[in-house]
């Protein structure tokens, strides 16, 4: 019986049109493609739905700022414009100028700060130094609103004197750039020979009506480039620094020495001295007996 329905009804195969198997694959390979964008970063997207305007690219360390290249290149084959914060080049050696800035974090009450983070960067905007810092006292407000900084960041950050140590060495006998860097060096309790400083908070062509602009504005106005739109990445903003400063080198090193000449003209004037009383004393009996 089953060998008669056999052959009553014998098993055909099909064969598809070349063009239909063709579409299937395509759809098939499309419908990957879209699978893989959605998963391609996922770490990215809880990052953006969870923490709103967390910046990833703030965490890098200088080792991976190979990849920063990277995105530069990628850019300009898009045909983009790439940031101008941008690295132009590879070159991670320890200049005569370095730009710094720093995080702070909430202690004792929430009220004053401590040092949460420090970045350095060279004359060509690289990465040379960028560390988390574990203060002394504990930690009651970590403002990761605006510091970006978070409780794990913190776990396994270096001592305060052991990051204090590395950044005297690294901007001693340099020029300094930065914004308000008196801050800075304040929560690094680090001094720094005022002839080597180049603050953006400071320099007379930045200023409006005599008051300094917030480091956001003249990276807007001057390099027309956004910064510290959520949380604030010190990498990005010791970068805006030291672009304010190359740009405007030539004319901010002249006024310096200008500055600097002003103050030893006025060091060799030497005041008249006033006579000294008993001296004068006698002068007038002189004159009395004549």
């Amino acid at each position: 019986m089953g060998s008669e329905e056999t052959k009553k009804h014998p098993k055909t195969h099909l064969q598809l049109n070349p063009n239909w198997a063709q579409l299937q694959l395509k759809v098939k390979s499309n419908g990957l493609n879209k699978s893989s964008k959605h998963t391609k970063n996922p770490e990215s997207e809880t990052h953006n739905s969870i923490l709103g305007n967390y910046n990833p690219a703030c965490l890098v360390t200088f080792d991976a700022f190979t990849g920063k290249r990277k995105e530069r290149l990628e850019a300009e084959s898009d045909g983009s414009k790439p940031s101008p914060l941008t690295p132009i080049n590879d070159d991670f050696s320890l200049t005569d100028v370095v730009a710094m800035d720093c995080e702070m974090v909430g202690i004792s009450q929430g009220n004053k700060s401590a040092l949460g983070r420090v970045s350095l960067v060279n004359k060509w905007g690289n990465l040379i130094y960028d560390e988390f810092v574990r203060p002394v006292e504990r930690v009651v407000d970590f403002r990761t609103r605006i510091s970006g900084i978070r409780p794990r960041d913190l776990r396994k950050a270096k001592d305060f004197p052991t990051v204090q140590k590395k950044v005297a060495e690294l901007i001693e006998g340099r020029i300094l750039v930065g914004h308000a860097l008196h801050n800075d060096l304040k929560a690094l309790l680090l001094t720094h020979s005022k002839k080597d400083l180049r603050d953006t908070s400071e320099y007379q062509p930045f200023l409006k009506n005599g008051r300094s602009k917030a480091l956001r504005h003249l990276a807007a106005e001057i390099l027309a480039v956004e910064i510290q739109n959520g949380e604030h990445c010190p990498i990005d903003d010791a970068r805006a620094a030291m672009l304010l400063y190359m740009k405007n080198r030539k004319q901010w090193e002249k006024s310096v020495k200008d500055q600097t000449r002003l103050e030893q003209k006025q060091k060799k004037r030497k005041p008249k001295k006033k006579p000294k009383l008993k001296d004068a004393a006698i002068v007038k009996a002189a004159v009395t007996a004549s």
